[in-house]
């Protein structure tokens, strides 16, 4: 029988057969090196919502932490109820295309995750500081808004822990 504990001291790292451990060290690997996960909130039976979207995002204290404006999906999902997503890690290029849609993500290492809105300052500050070293480029023209739109509510700052 397997055991099901999926994590250790927040870390992705399995008690699980050998192969299981493959594939968490290769998600844990992709987690670190990755510029992207596409996130999907779950709704009801656990099905994926039809909002699939690539953001950026910080690997922090074994969780994805991102930001994302308050009138988005991930956001209003919350509110209503759905803190479970699951999370694709790789960049695949945009979801959405002119025409179609691009997939593509589907065969990247995933996980399901609680999702939860944070009010902790310090966590965006933590998050930011990674930001700056990943997009070093965009940043600039980003850090202010998401400052300014967590503090008077227009951003929401969400942490995706692993389901074990």
């Amino acid at each position: 029988m397997i055991d099901r504990r999926a994590f250790l001291g927040g870390s992705l790292g399995f008690l699980l057969a050998p192969a299981v451990l493959v594939r968490a060290a290769e998600l844990e690997n992709a987690l670190e090196k990755s510029g992207f996960v596409y996130v999907s909130p779950l709704v009801g039976g656990g099905r994926e919502s039809t909002c699939h979207a690539e953001v950026w995002f910080a690997w922090l204290d074994g969780s994805v932490v991102l930001i994302t404006g308050s009138e988005r999906w991930k956001a209003r999902s919350l509110i209503r109820g759905f803190d479970r997503a699951r999370i694709w890690v790789g960049d695949h290029g945009r979801w959405k295309r002119l025409v179609g849609r691009n997939e593509s993500f589907r065969e990247a290492p995933k996980f399901d995750a609680r999702a939860e809105p944070v009010k902790d300052e310090a966590l965006l500050e933590r998050m930011l500081a990674v930001y700056e070293n990943k997009y070093p480029e965009e940043i600039a023209t980003w850090r202010d808004k998401m400052r300014s739109g967590f503090h008077d509510g227009n951003r929401t700052l969400i942490r995706y822990t692993p389901l074990s």
